[in-house]
């Protein structure tokens, strides 16, 4: 996994403002069932904006750093309870990065 520079995470965060929540992560945390939702929205978008609700910064910040273990995805940005991540499809990527 290669890292994203700072044009493309710039690119990535306007394409990511327009959209909504797809998942939000509640009360219960970091459940299977988040994570296999997290997965299939993986599977269909390529950008995603998760909404992380938590009060503790460390708890929030295990939580961002367990999502990204676990989907392989990038961090694009994190703004208060909301975090936009990014990974190209395996095949036929629908965003063009650009390349610097």
């Amino acid at each position: 996994m290669t890292k994203l520079t700072n044009n493309q995470k710039k690119f990535l965060r306007s394409k990511g403002h327009s959209l909504k929540p797809v998942v939000m992560l509640g009360q219960h945390g970091l459940t299977e069932g988040v994570l296999a939702e997290l997965e299939s929205s993986l599977e269909t978008h390529e950008l995603l904006k998760i909404k992380v609700r938590g009060d503790d910064r460390e708890d929030k910040q295990r939580v961002i750093d367990e999502i990204l273990k676990t989907t392989r995805a990038h961090l694009v940005q994190v703004i208060g309870n909301v975090m936009v991540i990014y990974r190209a499809f395996e095949k036929d990527p629908q965003l063009i990065l650009p390349r610097k």
